[in-house]
């Protein structure tokens, strides 16, 4: 995860010179919040909790917290709008299903590596989508998270170590 991390860093490159400080605390912030309540996921699963009650209290919380922005900075949707905003809820739902899941069967230090990937997802989409291109320290922090997600994978599936037994 250590890798991952550092990796996301080279990616997100914060630093005390620019106005990007406060967005990258925010999301380093983000990212803390997301791994205490993931945890809880897992705990909650231990228990027997069903993924569906996990997954309607997570979204529930989420708009609970936002509820005041919203209120006090209420725009009206377009249709297009609003349809798109019914995708984007349809389509968080089924993720955070497979998250759920995933944090249930797994333990998190398994599970969490492979949530660095949004990054990559997020430099592809801001590539195509922008025309954002990322430098070479980008590069290397994609590199990193994509290496460290490969690793974990191959040592939790039991073949790193039956290459270092020698068993092939």
């Amino acid at each position: 995860m250590a890798v991952a991390f550092g990796g996301s860093m080279l990616i997100v490159k914060p630093t005390l010179s620019n106005l990007d400080l406060v967005p990258s605390l925010l999301g380093l912030l983000g990212g803390i919040c997301a791994g205490f309540a993931y945890t809880m996921v897992r705990k909650l699963g231990l228990r027997g909790e069903r993924g569906s009650y996990i997954v309607f209290f997570f979204s529930t919380f989420s708009c609970l917290v936002l509820l005041p922005w919203m209120a006090v900075n209420y725009v009206p949707m377009t249709g297009y709008q609003l349809a798109m905003l019914l995708l984007a809820g349809v389509s968080a739902t089924v993720g955070q299903f497979g998250i759920t899941a995933a944090y249930t069967h797994a333990p998190a230090r398994e599970v969490s590596v492979f949530d660095y990937s949004q990054v990559v997802f997020s430099a592809v989409l801001g590539y195509f989508v922008f025309g954002d291109v990322p430098d070479g320290w980008s590069f290397l922090g994609y590199l990193l998270i994509i290496g460290a997600a490969v690793v974990i994978f191959l040592y939790n599936n039991g073949y790193l170590q039956r290459r270092k037994e020698g068993d092939g």
